[in-house]
C-alpha cells in the first residue's frame, strides 16, 4: 500500500508540475468564450435591471442566467485544465512584486468569475425563480424562496459583478501595456494570430 501511495503522489505531482511552453488551444479557446460571455452578460444585465415586468423582460431574465451558467461550468473547466496543465511563467523580466500583483489578480478574478454567476443564482432561487437551462434542463435552486434573502443577494451579485468588471478592465490594460510597452510575449501567448504573425 505505500509503494501505491506512493507511485500515486509521484503521478500527480508530475500532473500538476508539467508546464507549457505556450498556453494550450483549450486554454485559449476557454478564456475568449468566457471573456465574450462575460461582455455580453454584463451590459445585458443592466439593461434588462430598469425594464417593465413584461414577457420580453422575462426572456432577457433567461438569456442573463443561461449565459451565466454557462460561465460558472466552462470556468469550472478551465480551472481544472489549467491545474493539469499549469500556464507558462510570467516573464523574467518583471519584478518580483509584479509577479506577486499578478498572481492575486488573476486569483481574484478567479473567485469572482466564480462568485458572480453563483450569487446570481442564489438570487433567482431565493426570489422563487428556478433557472432552466437553455429553456430545457431545470437547474435545481439553491436556497429556498425568501425575498428579503434575494434582496440582498440581488446587491451582493450586482455589487461582485461591477468589481469584475473594473478588475477585467485592469486586466486588459495590464496585457495591452505588455505588448505596447514592455514588448514581452505576455499577450501573444492569448493571440495565436499575434504570436504567429511576429508582432
Amino acid at each position: 500500500m505505500a509503494v501505491e501511495s506512493l507511485r500515486a503522489r509521484i503521478f500527480w505531482e508530475a500532473i500538476l508540475t508539467t508546464k507549457t511552453a505556450s498556453y494550450t488551444r483549450a486554454a485559449i479557446s476557454l478564456h475568449w468564450v468566457i471573456a465574450l460571455l462575460i461582455f455580453v452578460a454584463f451590459p445585458l444585465g443592466l439593461y434588462m435591471h430598469n425594464l417593465l415586468a413584461t414577457p420580453y423582460k422575462l426572456r432577457l431574465f433567461n438569456y442573463h442566467k443561461w449565459i451565466g451558467i454557462s460561465v460558472l461550468t466552462l470556468s469550472i473547466i478551465r480551472l481544472v485544465w489549467r491545474i493539469v496543465n499549469r500556464p507558462p511563467d510570467l516573464p523574467a523580466t518583471m519584478a518580483s512584486w509584479e509577479k506577486s500583483v499578478a498572481v492575486n489578480m488573476q486569483i481574484l478574478l478567479y473567485a469572482l468569475i466564480f462568485a458572480v454567476p453563483l450569487t446570481g443564482w442564489l438570487m433567482s432561487s431565493a426570489s422563487g425563480f428556478q433557472t432552466v437551462l437553455f429553456g430545457v434542463i431545470p437547474i435545481p435552486d439553491l436556497v429556498g424562496k425568501d425575498k428579503e434573502l434575494g434582496r440582498f443577494l440581488l446587491e451582493l451579485h450586482r455589487n461582485l459583478d461591477y468589481l469584475l468588471i473594473a478588475l477585467v478592465g485592469v486586466h486588459v490594460a495590464a496585457a495591452l501595456k505588455h505588448h505596447f510597452l514592455v514588448h514581452d510575449d505576455v499577450l501573444r501567448q492569448m493571440i495565436p494570430f499575434l504570436r504567429k504573425s511576429g508582432m
